[in-house]
């Protein structure tokens, strides 16, 4: 995968499941994701550096949160705002490109102790969505909004960009090979983190910029909650990456809970039983990262390939 090119593949279907589970090793827990993908080419060196960089100073941002006894709401959005601010990854600046050549920005956050959610969807002003989302959360009677104008932003003190800032040569390019060539759009590339807090409390942030060369007002699973993003407390809290329409014809986060709420099921097993019937059985391909109450974490993905990072016994684990 060019370095300039961040998520371009060709097409592939779901692979059998890669799971990795890792039990609390902490008082917190943190684990993110910088898209999934389909068979790409093998990063140069140099490559693989910028990517696990990006991933590890996104991680980093994270556990400082968490670190000083912050909570596992600011600890997710502090880490997806590293790699909104990246424009390797899919989120942010750097995003894909509408078929009009432009960007258009969807965002959930879920705070696993209230219940409570933001979302936006089509944000084309906010420098970084996933504060645009939470403060549709916090600051309005609202969890959902679809277009947010740039007053709504700044009024609410958020740091505002125009689409020059979001729009980079490398995406341009990559729109133009798939106009000209016909190419299937690449249906990956989503950012999200998870955590949960020394108080025990998980909350779940998403950010995209769904496909390449998706239909003007596209919106994908990222900012439906219970599709791409969900958090529970005493159960788990779960970010997604993949092809959004089904994640959310399987209400993919929310089932994944269910089956631990109601089936009594693991994390584990609950993120396997819901990547088997809702993605692979129907030749869809993705993947999540995800925390229990105990601070369990479970990477997972049918996808060929997932940018992830999140700590084990040995260290912190950068996977590109």
């Amino acid at each position: 995968m060019p370095a300039d090119t961040p998520g371009e593949e060709s097409v592939a279907p779901p692979r059998e499941t890669v799971l990795f589970e890792v039990p609390p090793i902490r008082g917190w827990s943190l684990a993110l994701h910088g898209g999934a993908g389909g068979r790409i080419q093998e990063l140069e060196a140099e490559e693989r550096h910028r990517f696990e960089a990006g991933l590890s100073r996104a991680y980093r941002a994270g556990a400082a949160v968490l670190d000083v006894g912050g909570t596992a709401l600011d600890a997710v959005c502090a880490t997806v705002e590293q790699l909104e601010d990246d424009p390797l990854f899919n989120a942010g600046r750097g995003a894909a490109l509408t078929t009009d050549g432009e960007v258009e920005l969807d965002a959930a956050v879920m705070d696993g102790s209230t219940g409570l959610a933001g979302a936006v969807a089509a944000s084309r002003h906010a420098r970084n969505p996933v504060f645009l989302a939470r403060a549709v959360m916090e600051r309005s009677a609202h969890l959902f909004l679809v277009h947010p104008p740039e007053e709504l932003v700044a009024r609410w003190g958020l740091a505002t960009a125009d689409q020059e800032y979001f729009i980079t040569e490398a995406r341009q390019a990559q729109l133009a090979r798939i106009l000209a060539d016909g190419l299937v759009a690449p249906r990956h590339g989503t950012v999200g983190a998870v955590a949960r807090d020394t108080h025990g409390t998980v909350a779940a942030a998403t950010s995209t910029g769904g496909m390449a060369n998706q239909e003007d007002g596209r919106v994908g699973d990222t900012p439906v909650i219970g599709a791409g993003t969900y958090a529970r407390d005493g159960q788990a809290a779960i970010s997604c990456t993949g092809e959004g329409e089904a994640f959310i014809r399987g209400v993919f986060s929310y089932d994944v809970v269910a089956r631990m709420r109601y089936a009594g099921s693991g994390l584990a097993d609950a993120v396997t039983a819901t990547i088997d019937e809702t993605l692979t059985s129907r030749r869809a391909s993705g993947g999540l990262v995800a925390v229990d109450a105990e601070g369990r974490i479970v990477v997972a993905h049918n996808s060929p390939t997932m940018f992830a990072a999140f700590e084990d016994a040995s260290g912190l684990v950068l996977r590109t």
